[in-house]
């Protein structure tokens, strides 16, 4: 198995650092406002990587945390009249609930970056005491020249580094590139005791303190968005790998953007989608559909139209379900070509995840198989008897991909009522009253499909 390392820049062979065990941390997200696109992205990229991992059959432990204290939720909690913790309580269960929808296992460590300012404090202290940090009048800060390495995730020189997102301005720092690691109290913040006076930490230290305490010093793979190669990972590796004096993570993993056309999502260009505003007009694993039929490193253009195509695509994996789960046949053994077909999706489907994670690929092999079992059902060449070995293949594939739609078994028994006596009505050739029926039935979400194994319903 080969992975993209944003490191290396190069797709590398994957070998944990010991035995089988992974360690997975990805950067979640601020938690002042609902999640957005970019977040389910994101989200649903290292999902897939965590649940291939363990199809692989590694012991993955993944942690992604939420940052619950910054400039933004101070500004927010201040405008609502709350208290930020008020608003990361308030915040944190709507992500969770927009996250099941897109049917993200939950991690098995979501840290609050509240519930480890001892261990922030901790590392800044190391960095003070070995010469790479100082004090001034707001605060403590990393000093960049003091790390040779500095840029190395970015592959930019530290002359010529670019200014990104976050970087704090202040004439009195040795380098503009200098950033926060603690930040004294100002008037009406929250703020916790430090060897600095009242305060709280800046962005960048969250994470490597929370990391480190979780998975260790030195982890197997660290994600986020490609915008936070700059300056928020790099900062990480410069203050973990000089407070710890070790390799900070083997792996670095970044997903791309979602554009909307062909342009970031951002709230400042007035292009934003929330999830729950999506939730409204798509079904979320319609969601999920689109953000898979495309590479994780490679961007995504947004439009509704895509969204409409994965919604139809969507339906017509419920439709394969709904005939599988309903096919008859009398014949007592299966065509040769089902369990060739069967090895062929599986053998395909990991040829592309070995791939740097290719969902594009691993639902072209699903969508192979799919087509072939159409064809094989339609001309009655399945035996009954394989259905489960057919279901059980889709299963081990789903395990990664999450992406097939629950099909329901129950039905209100007036329902049932209707379709029988429609199937009744059938059998004595009045066709006017089973067109009545089913009728009835479109009214109230229910349609009907006659195949050669029978009548079968579906909710609309």
């Amino acid at each position: 198995m080969k992975v993209k390392n944003t490191l290396s820049g190069k797709k590398e062979e994957f070998q944990p650092i010991k035995d089988k065990k992974v360690g997975i941390y990805v950067c979640g997200p601020t938690v002042y406002d609902f999640g957005h696109l970019g977040h389910g992205r994101s989200a649903i990229a290292f999902d897939v990587i965590r649940k291939y991992l363990i199809y692989k059959g590694y012991d993955v432990t993944y942690v992604s945390n939420y940052t619950d204290i910054d400039d933004k939720m101070i500004k927010r909690a201040n405008q609502e009249g709350i208290t930020v913790s008020e608003l990361a309580d308030k915040i944190i269960p709507e992500y969770q609930k927009d996250y099941a929808a897109l049917k993200i296992a939950k991690p098995d460590k979501q840290p609050k970056a509240t519930e480890y300012i001892e261990q922030m404090i901790a590392l800044i202290k190391k960095l003070v005491e070995k010469g790479y940090a100082y004090e001034l009048a707001d605060g403590v800060y990393f000093e960049v020249a003091k790390f040779a390495e500095y840029g190395k995730l970015s592959h930019q020189n530290i002359d010529e580094l670019q200014t990104g997102a976050r970087i704090e301005k202040d004439d009195k720092k040795r380098n503009p590139h200098d950033f926060v690691l603690w930040k004294k109290a100002k008037p009406g913040e929250p703020k916790w005791p430090s060897p600095w006076g009242k305060g709280r930490p800046g962005w960048h230290i969250e994470c490597s303190a929370m990391s480190a305490a979780i998975l260790g010093e030195t982890f197997e793979i660290h994600g986020g968005g490609m915008d936070l190669i700059f300056p928020h990972h790099e900062d990480e590796i410069a203050q973990s790998e000089c407070g710890n004096e070790k390799p900070y993570v083997k792996y670095w993993l970044h997903n791309g953007f979602v554009n909307i056309n062909n342009e970031k999502m951002s709230k400042s260009l007035n292009n934003f989608f929330t999830l729950k505003d999506i939730f409204k007009e798509y079904t979320p694993l319609a969601v999920r559909l689109l953000m898979l039929g495309t590479h994780y490193r490679s961007p995504i253009n947004f439009s509704h139209e895509i969204l409409a195509q994965a919604e139809n695509g969507l339906s017509r994996l419920k439709d394969f379900l709904i005939n599988l789960k309903n096919y008859k046949s009398d014949i007592p053994e299966s065509d040769k070509n089902l369990e060739k077909a069967l090895k062929t999706a599986i053998k395909d489907f990991e040829k592309k995840m070995d791939d740097d994670f290719d969902t594009g690929g691993g639902l072209a092999a699903l969508y192979d198989l799919i087509k072939e079992i159409n064809i094989l059902m339609k001309d009655k060449k399945i035996a009954e008897k394989d259905k489960g070995g057919i279901e059980a293949t889709l299963k081990k594939i789903d395990s990664v991909l999450s992406i097939l739609p629950e099909i329901e078994d129950n039905i209100a028994p007036e329902i049932e009522k209707l379709i029988k006596d429609r199937e009744e009505a059938r059998k004595n050739r009045d066709f006017k009253r089973a067109d009545e029926i089913r009728n009835q039935l479109i009214a109230k979400g229910i349609t009907l499909e006659d195949t050669p194994s029978g009548t079968i319903w579906k909710k609309s």
